[in-house]
């Protein structure tokens, strides 16, 4: 079979098979892609293809044990999934990853960004800039602030008494409302 030919019998069966391996998949896209991945392996088989007779059923065939082979592994899978126990308890954040988060809520988005994908990402300062599409300077600036803004919430959390923790993003008892990226509204 010539390419001109094998191209036309594609043209032709790919439609049917489809359909014919949907019936028995039951998944359209998996019809699909096995039907395609049969008529990839029917490629290296063109040559000898016609003197076979009846290439049309080679391709069901082939593909009909593709999905059979996806079935079986899918299955396989499943099996493991459900012998694996599910983790008995994970554990939630200790205290001091609670009052990190906490004070990373205060910091101005952008501050808090830099922070997180400096620090808690382990990207560089340039990674960091092209990741937020800032200049160098300005995420060292943004990384200067933010420490300092962290280092000053952080200390005066360790300083409040125990039980009069303040509610994220309140702003004092100034009367002044919340805080909104740096501006009090």
């Amino acid at each position: 079979m010539t390419e001109e030919e094998f191209d036309a019998f594609y043209a032709t069966a790919f439609p049917r098979l489809t359909g014919q391996l949907y019936a028995f998949t039951g998944d359209h896209g998996e019809a699909q892609d096995v039907v395609q991945e049969a008529f990839v392996r029917a490629w290296d088989k063109r040559r000898e293809f016609l003197a076979d007779g009846a290439p049309e059923a080679w391709i069901r065939t082939v593909a009909t044990r593709l999905a059979v082979s996806r079935w079986r592994r899918a299955r396989r899978w499943l099996e493991l999934v459900r012998r694996t126990p599910p983790a008995d308890h994970a554990p939630g954040p200790g205290p001091e990853r609670t009052a990190l988060v906490a004070a990373l809520r205060t910091l101005p988005e952008a501050q808090r960004m830099a922070i997180v994908l400096h620090h808690l990402c382990d990207l560089s300062i340039e990674q960091v800039a092209s990741e937020t599409g800032a200049p160098v300077g300005t995420v060292k600036a943004r990384l200067s602030r933010g420490r300092t803004a962290l280092a000053r919430v952080l200390s005066e959390e360790s300083a409040e008494p125990a039980g009069s923790a303040r509610p994220s993003g309140f702003a004092g008892a100034s009367g002044k409302g919340e805080r909104e990226d740096d501006r009090v509204r």
